[in-house]
């Protein structure tokens, strides 16, 4: 779900736009919401320039955020489906078992048994917790990002250990 490179972090991505003042929709992807506080500085993907942002609140999920130099619905239209992101270098360090979703993204992934599932496509936030989608042989596969599902992940060596609960994948149950 987050799209970055090398250099950068997605934080956030602009769903949508709100009113008329200007504001936009973000669903944010990050554990750390205080980088949307009032005053902060965020960058636009593909673009190098830092707009301040002049308010946040929450709305249905997501928050409204106002951003320094946008002040109407026209200003803003061209800034829907871009992510917000922050430099590498000033990510969080992460607990032992965290990872950023761009480390996840084409891991390949096998179950404990064996069996390649594919690859580790998309990272979804869900009330619960995240789960991972893999494409591969089976179709898509939804796993829960939980610790009965996810039982080892190599960044170095590029892949993910899961153990299938029943019902998962419908095809291996058979």
């Amino acid at each position: 779900m987050a799209e970055s490179n090398q250099s950068t972090i997605a934080i956030g991505r602009i769903v949508g736009i709100h009113g008329v003042r200007g504001e936009v929709k973000v669903d944010v992807y990050t554990d750390f919401p205080e980088r949307f506080e009032p005053g902060s500085d965020i960058v636009l993907e593909g673009e190098a320039q830092l707009y301040r942002i002049l308010s946040t609140r929450p709305h249905k999920g997501m928050l409204l955020i106002h951003l320094e130099g946008f002040t109407s619905r026209a200003h803003v239209e061209r800034l829907r489906g871009k992510h917000l992101v922050i430099p590498r270098d000033l990510a969080k360090v992460l607990d032992e078992d965290e990872y950023y979703v761009d480390e996840l993204q084409g891991l390949r992934v096998s179950t404990d048994e064996g069996i390649d599932l594919g690859m580790l496509d998309e990272v979804l936030w869900t009330g619960a917790n995240e789960v991972y989608v893999v494409h591969g042989e089976y179709g898509e596969v939804l796993l829960p990002a939980i610790s009965e599902v996810i039982r080892e992940v190599d960044l170095q060596d590029g892949y993910m250990i899961v153990r299938l609960l029943p019902g998962l994948v419908q095809a291996l149950d058979k």
